[in-house]
């Protein structure tokens, strides 16, 4: 539950027969170990002095070799029994959707007897050369800039997307991807990304655990081979203000044992009904469960990033695009609830007939949606890059395995009342399509207009990460994963206190950080050259006549007056900022602290880099002490 991946080494040695020590080897040491799990986050889960987890062997997700060692994927469990990791929830969501999906699957085709959930996620980075890096403390230690004037040249002329890639880039990509080759990782894809520095790499898709175990390891091999190129790897959100942060763009479909792709549409209009039944599915799943989808890619981190002009906001809602929303809607407004006659049913089969061929050239990317159906799949937008999938996996798979569930129980009540299978499908669909409508949005997500209107629709946007934590105990968001295993209550709310703890140390770290740069770097440099001004009117004093003096002198006394007052509100809100902490870490509660740092303590953290940024525009550049924008950006 740190967001990463954990491992424990053990050698093949033990005592012989007749005392010696001899290398030994044995299938009982894969299958389960007992590392120590003293200082991981549980929430409350288990007490510092049971110190004692396990681990069992993951089957479905392959061995791999790391040089000569052996690396076992594993679940992580307490001794009592409970999750402290993101594996062992997400195999239970994907079996759940599995025996969902195979539910539905059967109105269609008897021969169905496995669905597999599948990903493929798109992971954004910046690369930083490690000398600049180095001379950074807030990357070194929190990931991202606390503080920066906007470089003259960023992005603005999107003269960095998808151009011809740096050489000394292009050597780390390849560097990185033949280690990914060695371990199975099958990267497909690299290429520029739209702010500088930023890049993408994505590999074919794979079954969701594989894929998340892929991810996780993948993470990890480009941080180790940036180093070899001098390079470090930076994964936060929002790395730098003023430019695009970095998402994983996570595509997500179902796949029969058949070789069907339930989210693709078919060449018969039986297909075409299946297809149009998932669809709809999700849709409604994704509805019902807004506050849990959000919940799930809402980190201190990727707060940073949703809602800018990069990424899509808070507010989840489903682009479908022109062509499909008018189908559904067709399908809505002639099932009418009684017996369909034949005409109907033939007009309606003939419609959803015409779905692929006219699908190909009316569907299209909209980049603004957080869930976007894109021709064969949904890509789920809102994902940070620093994210483990699993999460937002976990909820997206069991919120659409609880729905397809709900489906096969109202369509089957609708069979035993003598309406013909089809006949129920299209009826049950058309309350789905009715009910979840206020989620279809296919305009730009950017907008403020669009705020507005998802609140008239009833869509809920909040943008707090503790306030969008709390639904998982008292909302919806909760009950869908409580009522279908992934997690018992006490899984729950512990792993609900891990994550209000990680908000508040991120926050509590961050505002560490940048109170020690500013009061330690950056008010220091301000004295000195505030210094060397002063040094210079008095210099003209000497030289020029009282009027000449007040002339030239008098725009220098404006610059120092001006750098006086940004060292006196730095000052101030650092003081003030420490105090909001020191009554934040008062509080007993949890949850309390966690919208305590939120409220009282994080706004600090742009009041003060406001006041620091306005300096680093006045003060020579040869003292300023941190490497800046246009330095970081462009050096490749």
């Amino acid at each position: 539950m740190t967001d990463g991946t954990a491992e424990k080494h053990d050698g093949f040695i033990e005592f012989g027969d007749f005392g010696g020590l001899i290398e030994n080897f044995s299938g009982e040491l894969l299958v389960q170990q007992e590392p120590d799990a003293s200082s991981f986050p549980s929430g409350g889960l288990r007490n510092t002095f049971e110190a004692r987890g396990y681990t069992a062997w993951d089957i479905s997700s392959p061995a791999f070799l790391v040089g000569t060692t052996l690396c076992i994927p594993t679940v992580f469990v307490s001794y009592t029994g409970q999750a402290l990791d993101y594996k062992t929830p997400l195999l239970k969501a994907l079996s759940l959707i599995d025996k969902a999906a195979v539910e539905v699957c059967r109105y269609f085709d008897r021969n169905v007897n496995k669905v597999i959930a599948t990903l493929g996620w798109e992971q954004e980075y910046f690369l930083i050369d490690s000398a600049l890096y180095h001379a950074r403390p807030d990357l070194i230690l929190t990931d991202r800039t606390l503080m920066g004037h906007q470089s003259s040249k960023d992005q603005q002329l999107d003269d960095h997307y998808f151009s011809s890639i740096p050489e000394r880039v292009k050597a780390f990509m390849q560097d990185f991807e033949n280690e990914a080759y060695k371990l199975g990782i099958p990267i497909k894809t690299r290429h520029n990304e739209v702010a500088p520095n930023q890049f993408e790499c994505a590999p074919i898709y794979e079954e969701v655990n594989l894929s998340n175990d892929h991810n996780q390891m993948t993470m990890d091999i480009m941080k180790r081979v940036a180093m070899k190129h001098n390079f470090r790897v930076l994964l936060h959100e929002k790395p730098f203000a003023g430019i695009n942060g970095s998402g994983k763009h996570s595509n997500w479909s179902l796949i029969t044992d058949t070789g069907v792709n339930l989210l693709s549409p078919g060449k018969n209009p039986k297909r075409n009904l299946l297809f149009l039944t998932f669809l709809v599915n999700v849709i409604k799943s994704v509805y019902e469960n807004q506050d849990l989808l959000r919940a799930s890619i809402l980190t201190a981190s990727n707060s940073h990033r949703l809602g800018a002009n990069e990424a899509p906001p808070t507010i989840m809602s489903v682009f479908l695009g022109s062509f499909l929303t008018n189908t559904l809607d067709e399908i809505a407004e002639k099932v009418t609830g009684k017996k369909m006659n034949p005409d109907l049913k033939t007009e309606l089969k003939l419609g959803i007939g015409k779905i692929p061929e006219i699908l190909l050239d009316n569907t299209d990317r909209n980049r603004t949606s957080p869930f976007a159906f894109t021709g064969n799949r949904f890509e789920f937008r809102a994902v940070g890059s620093s994210a483990n999938c699993a999460a937002a996996m976990i909820a997206l798979n069991t919120s659409v395995a609880d729905q397809l569930l709900q489906f096969r129980s109202e369509t089957d009540s609708l069979i035993n009342k003598g309406i013909k299978k089809d006949e129920a499908i299209f009826q049950v669909l058309k309350s789905y399509i009715i009910s979840s409508e206020k989620i279809r949005f296919e305009g730009d997500s950017y907008s403020d207009s669009w705020k507005k209107e998802a609140a008239d629709r009833g869509l809920t946007n909040i943008t707090g990460v503790p306030e969008s934590l709390k639904h998982y105990l008292t909302g919806k968001a909760g009950e869908v994963l409580l009522r279908n295993g992934i997690f018992d209550e006490n899984e729950l709310k512990g792993r609900v206190e891990v994550e209000f703890e990680k908000f508040t140390k991120k926050i509590q770290i961050e505002a560490r950080v940048l109170g020690d740069l500013a009061i330690n770097h950056i008010v220091p440099t301000a004295i000195q050259y505030q210094n060397t001004l002063l040094e210079n009117v008095r210099g003209l004093q000497k030289v020029y006549s009282k009027e000449e003096f007040v002339e030239l002198a008098e725009a220098r006394k404006e610059l120092i007056r001006e750098i006086s007052d940004h060292i006196s509100q730095i000052k101030k809100k650092v003081h003030d900022m420490i105090e909001a902490r020191k009554k934040a870490n008062r509080i007993q509660d949890i949850q309390e602290k966690a919208f305590a740092y939120d409220k009282e303590v994080k706004p600090y953290l742009e009041n003060i880099r406001r006041h620091i940024d306005k300096l680093e525009l006045t003060i020579d550049n040869e003292i300023w002490p941190l490497p800046k924008y246009r330095e970081l950006l462009f050096t490749r």
